[in-house]
């Protein structure tokens, strides 16, 4: 399965947030390019990135941290983080990213994502985020009353290319992912999903690779890779790098849905 190395922006710094809390952030470089190509050169073969100060303006705020990962690193990016409107989606994908991650308008403007699916066939993710099964939006400021399931169900209809679920009571907080949640998502959808919030060990990564099977193929890992409590060159080789290996960052992500 895929370990997908995460970069969290705030401020142009790469940090990691505890439970999805700005006030609990921890800054782990201050130029995010170093992180990103550290990971490259550690074998990643994507990276994940969130501007986090996008996610609760509504639009792109890290551009140059953004485009300077992109300009630097020969792996796709997947973004997320304030992508409420074609503009921005356009403008991002301008910037050199490869994938985009929908999240807030999934909820409030699901039209508009069915629009952005057709317009851009296989660059168009869902990030679910959700606290006690319910989809978190606005930065995870906001709680709504969308189940994560029915959500998902309704995007991959939609033409989603996948589903990047993340528990947020897990994220940054080194306790392990969801399982129970993670099974009931892939029961419900065929599209892939990438599961995010909680990975701490190589022992996480071996259980998610059991759920492979599933549709569970690829893990995004952020603090353990950052305080060392996985090694990504050790959980490359202990699940492998998955199916996105040595391809071009222009690459469309349909491939590999």
């Amino acid at each position: 399965m895929d370990v997908i190395p995460a970069i969290d922006l705030l401020d142009g710094r790469c940090v990691r947030l505890y439970q999805g809390d700005y006030d609990k952030s921890q800054v782990f470089n201050e130029n995010p390019v170093d992180v990103a190509k550290e990971w490259v050169d550690q074998g990643a073969t994507v990276l994940h990135v969130v501007d986090l100060d996008g996610a609760k303006a509504g639009s792109v705020v890290n551009q140059s941290a953004i485009e300077a990962i992109a300009r630097e690193v020969s792996v796709p990016i997947q973004l997320g983080g304030g992508l409420r409107n074609r503009d921005t989606v356009e403008q991002v994908f301008n910037l050199g990213v490869q994938r985009a991650i929908l999240g807030t308008i999934a909820v409030e403007q699901p039209q508009l994502v069915r629009e952005l699916c057709q317009a851009f066939p296989g660059k168009i993710a869902i990030g679910i985020d959700a606290r006690n099964g319910k989809v978190a939006t606005r930065g995870w400021l906001e709680t709504s009353e969308v189940l994560a399931t029915e959500l998902a169900v309704q995007m991959e209809e939609f033409g989603a290319s996948a589903i990047i679920y993340t528990d947020i009571q897990r994220d940054g907080t080194l306790s392990g992912p969801n399982f129970d949640a993670l099974r009931e998502l892939a029961a419900a959808i065929k599209i892939p999903i990438i599961a995010s919030g909680g990975v701490s060990s190589i022992t996480d990564l071996l259980s998610l690779l059991a759920l492979e099977q599933y549709g569970v193929n690829g893990a995004i890992v952020g603090r353990a890779l950052y305080t060392g409590d996985i090694s990504l060159l050790e959980a490359l080789q202990a699940v492998g790098p998955g199916r996105i290996q040595d391809v071009p960052p222009n690459t469309d992500f349909s491939t590999f849905a």
